[in-house]
């Protein structure tokens, strides 16, 4: 069982697939029961995450529902074989939200992670000294030293883009550029790392003008996610007030595809993005407050 009693990320991906797959070749829940020895509740249970399926398990139910692609039955032995693997991040589980961990674990196993910020610089791009003052923001009473675990806990997130592990890119508005939420230095300090995060051939930085008009206001911050060699979307985040919410439904991968795009399209590319952060940071230089 995941662990908590609770599905994880992988465990989740995993029932999914394996109840789409089920779906497609017109079998129910007790046919498919059948095909590997165990009761309707265990289907059941697989296909929601709340239990792991055994690789034999995979192998006999995408067998049974002709799935004979060999990435996509390598793709879900895996995540059969890795579900309960402990990443770094459950070190930190004490201080962390579950949804939180779901986040992290989702961008820990992805190939390609896409952002759009209409407020806040990204955390993947974040500053100590920015995180910091993010999160002493928060509505809610966090207490100093947690405050220092979460800011380490986001330094280490980083080290996915650092080390080349995902395609990362991210469409911040102008507003994230040009009207900081924290003090002059350290928006100046964030700025140059944005800058330099933005000179690795795996990431890809562009901001959206103001003059896009009201496309910035369309959706609220996501973060949508690709686990295979292909950009496809297979899920997508989203931070509030009472936490992050995982969006796995098609519709919704869909409708964050076409948003994701209809940003990237509107934005200045990224050449054009670095001059005009490069010139917010001289600004900021030269007209310190």
């Amino acid at each position: 069982m995941p662990a908590g009693g609770r599905p994880t990320v992988r465990s989740r991906r995993l029932g999914t697939a394996l109840r789409q797959y089920r779906q497609a070749a017109k079998l129910d829940q007790v046919e498919a029961a059948e095909i590997i020895a165990a009761s309707q509740a265990r289907v059941s249970r697989l296909e929601s995450g709340h239990v792991t399926a055994r690789v034999i398990e995979v192998r006999l139910l995408l067998d049974a529902y002709g799935v004979t692609d060999p990435e996509v039955r390598s793709k879900l032995e895996d995540l059969a074989k890795h579900s309960k693997n402990r990443g770094w991040w459950l070190e930190h589980a004490e201080h962390l939200r579950p949804d939180y961990l779901d986040h992290i674990a989702l961008e820990d196993d992805a190939t390609y992670i896409r952002e759009w910020q209409p407020v806040l610089v990204p955390g993947l791009l974040q500053t100590s000294a920015y995180a910091e003052a993010v999160i002493e923001a928060t509505p809610h009473y966090i207490a100093p030293e947690r405050i220092a675990h979460l800011v380490k806990v986001r330094e280490a997130r980083q080290a996915k883009i650092e080390e080349g592990g995902a395609a990362y890119t991210a469409i911040l508005w102008e507003a994230v550029i040009t009207q900081p939420v924290v003090n002059a230095g350290t928006q100046r300090e964030q700025l140059s790392k944005i800058l330099e995060v933005g000179k690795r051939k795996n990431v890809t930085i562009q901001v959206l003008p103001f003059s896009a008009g009201a496309l910035a206001g369309s959706t609220y911050a996501f973060s949508s996610f690709s686990f295979e060699s292909e950009p496809t979307v297979e899920a997508v985040t989203m931070e509030n007030l009472r936490g992050t919410s995982v969006l796995e439904a098609p519709e919704d991968l869909a409708a964050y595809s076409n948003a994701f795009d209809q940003l990237r399209s509107a934005a200045l590319g990224p050449e054009a993005s670095a001059q005009f952060i490069r010139g917010a940071l001289r600004s900021s230089k030269e007209n310190p407050s």
